[in-house]
C-alpha cells in the first residue's frame, strides 16, 4: 500500500523506524521502492549530485517538476516528497502555495518539503490550507548556507538550540507532518524528538530520530566531490560503474564486445543479392 501522512503517524507512535533516501530518476527509484523504503525525497541535492552546481541554489522550480515526475513513475509504494528550491516560496505566501501545487500537479508528489522555521510559517500555513502536506526542515538548512558561513552544525550554542527546539514546536502547531533535522547534535535531536507529536526524520542528526535520510549518491558512493561527517557508503557503486566503464572501453578497443551473441544476422542468399 501506498504510504502516507497517517502512516509516518502511525510509526512514529509504534516506534517503526521512517526510511528515507533521495532520488532524482525513474529507475533509481523503482530500485528503492522494490527494496522496501518508505518515503523518496525528490530533494534539492540533485542540483549538486546530478547537475554538478557548487550549492542548491541554482535549483529551479522546472528542475524540481521534471524530476519528480520521474520518479513518481517509479514509486508506486513510496511516499514521494518533493523539495521546494531556493526562492520559491520566500517572496510571498501565493508564490509558495502556486509552486507547492506544481510539485503536486505536475510533479505527482504526495507532499512537499521546505527549509526554515518561524520566518517560513506564514507560507506553510498556506500551503497546508491549500490541502498539500508538508515536510519542515531544521538545523543546517542547505539553501542558507551563504548566511550559514558555510555548511556547518548547528545548534551547539544555547540561543541556537533553544531556537530550534521553539521552531520544530511552531513548524508542528503549524501543522507539518514530519520535520527533518539536519547536522544537528544528537542530545538535541533526542529532545526534540520527544518534545514533538510529529516524526523526526535525521540526516546528521544522530539514531535518536523517528526515521533517517540520506542522499543516495552518498550513501552509493556514487558522488565523490566531498564526503560529510554523516555519511555511511552502503554500497561501492561509484568505484563499480568506473570498472565497468573501463572493461567496456577495454572490450571495444580490443573488438571483444560486441560478440556473437550481441549481433544480430542475415540470410546469405539475401546478402549476396547487395554485392
Amino acid at each position: 500500500m501506498k504510504k502516507t501522512t497517517s502512516w509516518f503517524a502511525k510509526a512514529k507512535l509504534d516506534g517503526e523506524k521512517i526510511t528515507m533516501l533521495t532520488a532524482y530518476d525513474y529507475s533509481t527509484a523503482k530500485l528503492m521502492d522494490q527494496a522496501g523504503i518508505d518515503s523518496i525525497l525528490v530533494g534539492d541535492s540533485l542540483g549538486m549530485v546530478m547537475l554538478g552546481y557548487d550549492s542548491t541554489l541554482k535549483v529551479t522550480m522546472d528542475d524540481m517538476v521534471h524530476h519528480t515526475k520521474a520518479v513518481v513513475r517509479g514509486a508506486a509504494e513510496a511516499m514521494v516528497i518533493a523539495d521546494l528550491p531556493f526562492l520559491s516560496y520566500h517572496i510571498s505566501v501565493e508564490e509558495a502555495v502556486r509552486n507547492a501545487g506544481r510539485l503536486i500537479q505536475e510533479g505527482g508528489a504526495q507532499a512537499v518539503k521546505l527549509e526554515g522555521g518561524r520566518e517560513m510559517i506564514p507560507a506553510v500555513e498556506g500551503i497546508i490550507k491549500a490541502q498539500i502536506p508538508v515536510v519542515g526542515h531544521l538545523g543546517l538548512t542547505p539553501q542558507s548556507v551563504n548566511v550559514f558561513g558555510g555548511y556547518k552544525v548547528q545548534g551547539k550554542e544555547l540561543e541556537d538550540a533553544q531556537k530550534i527546539i521553539e521552531d520544530a514546536l511552531l513548524l508542528q502547531e503549524a501543522g507539518v507532518f514530519a520535520i527533518v533535522l539536519e547536522c544537528v547534535p544528537e542530545k538535541l535531536s533526542e529532545i526534540i524528538t520527544k518534545k514533538l507529536k510529529v516524526p523526526t526524520i535525521g540526516i546528521g542528526a544522530g539514531s535518536v530520530c523517528d526515521g533517517q535520510v540520506l542522499v543516495a549518491q552518498d550513501m552509493l558512493g556514487t558522488f565523490t566531490d566531498f564526503k560529510p561527517k554523516f555519511v555511511k557508503t552502503f554500497g561501492n557503486i561509484g568505484a563499480n560503474t568506473k570498472e565497468a566503464v573501463m572493461e567496456y572501453i577495454r572490450e571495444v578497443k580490443d573488438t571483444q564486445f560486441p560478440g556473437d551473441e550481441h549481433t544480430f544476422s542475415i540470410k546469405d542468399e539475401i546478402l549476396e543479392k547487395l554485392y
